[in-house]
């Protein structure tokens, strides 16, 4: 069939919206009529060449839909389901998965990171027959996509897909990070470097949690605003000046928690958290980045230092969990989407991105 979708040729072009040729479901696959999908930082980074992936390919890794079709032995879904498109499944049978980390699992990696379906191979084809990959195998910057029954959550059908679409990834990432990974503790005073979604995310998280003092650090102003509405009691403009800020905020100590969003702030992160504090890093920074952190400091004063990945998540437990908290009204995740788009407007929604100065983005299909 043929179908629409947004096509990355080469490093630091825009992406192309063109008409590709897609596969039928095959053995365990399903088609998705896709609903909407995100517009996450993480899609840039393929388009930048941080993210290694092979070209051409088919970005988008947050999306939300309807099954359509199924091919032979699909068993977990079915015609007509709706969906989160999960780029992270698991088996259920390794070490992490038995030890409760199932968002460790390393089980589906070899398709994921390469782009193709789980049988290494690509179901879509452009118009002079060229083979086109599938980002984290489920390339959601596109009407139609197939892709394997593993990678799908059903979701309740009064859940909207704009919402759904981004508990695949920034939610998760962000919510899990504040609850699953560092636990924030009632009463806690919580800092976040980046309020863009992922950063948004963890403050609803913190918020969820009880935390007393949640400050929001970003380098754009219109971020102050935003920030409240998710459960932020204070703003700092990022600077040289926001660790002393964060202090003046906390009786001088630093925050027990410190979140870094960005990918890029560890060290500032580390200096704002009070000594016997938590510092979580959730923002993926580009491949071979160290941060020079004080280990004399870290010893002396006990600070803890982790990462999250994908909100610490069993993805299936929590996107329903994030979803009717958000249809009960406890997780404002409709209050993210800032902004809304047409496919034909991809390179757009990726330079309001890069500003700053949004929510979260959504690409939606009628």
């Amino acid at each position: 069939m043929k179908i629409e979708a947004a096509v990355l040729y080469h490093p630091h072009e825009k992406l192309r919206v063109e008409t590709l040729e897609l596969d039928s479901p095959k053995q365990g696959e399903v088609l998705i009529k896709m609903g909407a999908t995100g517009v996450c930082h993480s899609d840039y980074h393929v388009v930048t060449g941080d993210a290694k992936q092979t070209l051409p390919c088919v970005l988008g890794h947050e999306g939300a839909g309807e099954v359509v079709e199924v091919g032979e032995g699909v068993t977990k879904v079915s015609v007509g389901d709706h969906v989160i498109l999960n780029w992270l499944p698991f088996c259920g049978l390794c070490f992490y998965c038995q030890h409760g980390q199932t968002n460790l699992c390393t089980a589906y990696h070899p398709p994921v990171w390469s782009g193709t379906m789980m049988d290494g191979t690509v179901r879509m084809k452009n118009q002079a027959g060229q083979d086109v990959y599938h980002l984290s195998s489920i390339a959601t910057w596109a009407n139609y996509s197939v892709i394997h029954e593993d990678f799908c959550v059903i979701i309740k059908k009064d859940v909207p897909f704009d919402v759904a679409s981004l508990v695949g990834c920034g939610v998760t990432t962000g919510v899990g990070a504040a609850l699953n990974k560092a636990r924030v503790t009632p009463g806690s005073t919580v800092a976040v470097y980046g309020a863009g979604g992922v950063g948004l995310s963890v403050i609803m998280g913190a918020n969820l949690a009880g935390a007393g003092r949640i400050i929001a650090v970003d380098r754009a102003e219109a971020k102050g605003e935003i920030s409240m509405q998710f459960g932020a009691t204070d703003f700092v403009l990022a600077g040289p000046d926001a660790i002393d800020q964060i202090r003046q905020l906390t009786d001088g100590r630093g925050a027990d928690y410190v979140f870094e969003a960005v990918g890029k702030l560890q060290v500032d992160c580390f200096e704002a958290a009070r000594p016997g504090g938590t510092v979580c890093f959730v923002g993926i920074p580009s491949a071979g980045t160290t941060a020079a952190l004080d280990v004399p400091v870290l010893i002396r004063q006990e600070k803890t230092v982790i990462g999250s990945f994908y909100g610490s998540a069993h993805n299936v437990r929590d996107f329903n969990l994030y979803c009717d908290l958000c249809v009960d009204g406890r997780l404002p995740i409709d209050q993210l989407i800032t902004h809304r788009y047409s496919l034909g407007q991809i390179n757009e929604a990726i330079d309001d991105m890069l500003t700053g100065e949004i929510g979260r983005g959504v690409i939606t299909f009628t």
